[in-house]
């Protein structure tokens, strides 16, 4: 999976140079980070995004696939800081098949 990650990394960073206030992709972008190990990296894009919008973790309840939404709100959770290190996931989250 970390493939996938890396390669929606590179999309969205792509995504941010063409359309720099579109919101989603700082969240995004953010998640992958987070799910890559890459907590500074995940923090500095939650603080762009702040600058953008109060709302880092939006309402997501339409998401269908619900390991698609908790896959996509662990990640951003871990990258804004709200998720008590000493009970996060040890092993990276995986989607069902």
């Amino acid at each position: 999976m970390r493939g996938q990650f890396e390669e929606a990394c590179r999309l969205l960073l792509a995504s941010l140079q063409q359309l720099p206030s579109y919101v989603p992709t700082y969240r995004f972008l953010a998640s992958c980070y987070s799910h890559m190990g890459r907590l500074n990296e995940a923090r500095e894009i939650v603080e762009r995004l702040r600058a953008i919008t109060p709302v880092v973790v939006p309402d997501v309840a339409h998401y269908r696939n619900p390991d698609h939404r908790e896959l996509f709100l662990s990640g951003l959770r871990l990258a804004a800081g709200e998720v008590d290190m000493s009970h996060a996931r040890s092993a990276p989250i995986t989607l069902g098949a």
